[in-house]
């Protein structure tokens, strides 16, 4: 997460509020960066937390979102 954190410009202890939901609603330009580290289009972002079935957190692969950011 460090890496991910650092690479995207932002704080650790961000990321970490915004992975545990304690950011409700974090910038864009945030959720734009570290999308770009992750290697994630912002509609592969947008599946993960408005996917059509209603299942929030569920990528179309089955890996939740938080699984990427601990690889």
């Amino acid at each position: 997460m460090l890496t991910t954190a650092l690479d995207a410009g932002v704080s650790p202890e961000t990321l970490r509020k915004i992975e545990s939901g304690r950011v409700a609603t974090p910038a864009f330009p945030t959720i734009a960066a570290i999308a770009d580290v992750l290697g994630l289009s912002l509609d592969a972002v947008w599946a993960e937390i408005n996917p059509s079935d209603g299942r929030v957190g569920l990528a179309r692969s089955g890996r939740h979102a938080g699984e990427r950011l601990a690889s």
